[in-house]
């Protein structure tokens, strides 16, 4: 692999910034990654069927990108503070109300609409954005990967919690414990509140040049971008496959006759690793091509998948699998708004980065909807391992293309 320097995070890394992005993400995917261990329950005390609250979760996943790039323009032009209260008073609304449905309809309102509203609000593009103009560029991709791991964190706090509240006072109070969690990102946002300027220091080209741009001329730079559009593509397999397990793997081990608490365990573990994969991810993305990274690890899933397909349905196989799944689970997102970073510079990565989560959750759309479709369909999930694997091999293909080089002065001048 080509090297490009490396740096240490040092004291100017901003800390209780960092601190403050990651606790907030902590709580918003750890409440957001953990509703599929609803699914049955919901299923069975409501009567709504699989597919039906498939589509509702499903979508949730396009609104939960498609509010990314609004929130991220808004937060690139007047600070963050306000977009992650509202976020916050929407996802804790979601799910105080979600007990309160019966139908499908109901389900799309508050899991479809409002919690996935809210918690794109306080994800992974106003944070970012929020923390990336006030540091070095050398330090953009660790402090990407440390959010992130937070993000991956919640996941392994929550998951375990959430199953063994639903299995002790049942689906409905684990609702209710989850939306006075989300509450807690109320203060959080306090830290991020001043708007995002570029640092001192920082005179590269690129950066020089989106300064003096618009939103809309910067957004129709990216989108003439090659680059920009095979990052789209590789997060649109990492959202498919994301929002096929997340909401289908407690399934997937309810058919092999396991007890749910193996679940609980699995979604934890995924989230526990993934800790790892964040931070790893972020510290190579200051050494090496953030491409290779991101094909190296689209490549494994295919292998991964493959090898637990072949593997006997038990406990192990499935902490195995997702100990190993969780380690790229979202470590995709600290080289990939690292690149974006480093071709367009960090004055509206907000929104740059929320338009490839859009991306992302299209993907997610596909993947928790027609997981869904398979199993009422087809009675288990198959084929949906045979396109993960597929989605993956093209991600992994679609990444090496990709230029790592920032835009300059001229090129911009001239489009």
């Amino acid at each position: 692999m080509s090297s490009v320097p490396a740096s240490r995070p040092g004291p100017n890394m901003h800390w209780g910034l960092l601190l403050a992005a990651a606790t907030m993400l902590m709580i918003t995917m750890g409440v957001r990654q953990t509703t599929g261990l609803f699914l049955k329950p919901i299923h069975e005390s409501t009567g709504v069927g699989i597919a039906a609250l498939s589509f509702a979760l499903a979508i949730g996943q396009f609104v939960w990108g498609a509010v990314q790039p609004i929130f991220g323009a808004v937060a690139d032009k007047q600070g963050s503070t306000r977009i992650l209260v509202a976020g916050g008073i929407l996802l804790a609304l979601g799910m105080a109300l979600t007990p309160l449905m019966s139908t499908q309809w109901g389900f799309m309102f508050t899991l479809g609409l409002l919690t996935a509203a809210g918690a794109g609000a306080g994800s992974f593009s106003i944070l970012i954005g929020a923390t990336a103009s006030r540091l070095a560029p050398e330090r953009r991709s660790f402090a990407a990967g440390f959010i992130n791991a937070g993000g991956s964190l919640g996941q392994f706090v929550f998951a375990p919690l959430v199953q063994m509240v639903i299995t002790a006072a049942g689906w409905g109070m684990a609702m209710f414990g989850l939306a006075a969690a989300s509450l807690l990102t109320l203060p959080l946002a306090w830290p991020l509140r001043r708007k995002a300027a570029v640092p001192a220091g920082t005179t590269s080209g690129s950066i020089t040049a989106v300064k003096e741009m618009t939103l809309r001329e910067q957004v129709r730079i990216a989108l003439r971008d090659r680059s920009y559009w095979l990052l789209h593509l590789g997060f649109f397999t990492c959202g498919f496959h994301i929002a096929f397990l997340v909401t289908h793997l407690p399934g997937e081990i309810a058919l092999c006759g396991l007890q749910p608490s193996v679940a609980g365990v699995s979604i934890a573990l995924i989230g526990l690793f993934n800790v790892a994969g964040s931070l790893v991810a972020g510290a190579l993305g200051q050494r090496y091509r953030m491409k290779l990274i991101l094909a190296v690890m689209y490549a494994s899933r295919a292998v991964m998948i493959a090898i637990y397909l072949m593997s006997p349905p038990t406990p192990a196989t499935f902490y195995i699998f997702a100990a190993a799944l969780g380690f790229t689970w979202l470590a995709t997102v600290p080289p990939t708004a690292g690149l974006i970073g480093k071709l367009f510079g960090p004055r509206y990565l907000g929104t740059l980065f929320g338009l490839t989560l859009l991306s992302h959750q299209i993907g997610g759309f596909f993947g928790a909807w027609l997981g869904g479709v398979a199993m009422e369909k087809l009675g288990d999930y198959t084929w949906m391992w045979y396109a993960d694997i597929a989605l993956a091999l093209i991600a992994a293909a679609a990444n090496l293309p990709i230029r790592e080089k920032s835009l300059r002065l001229a090129t911009v001048g001239a489009a």
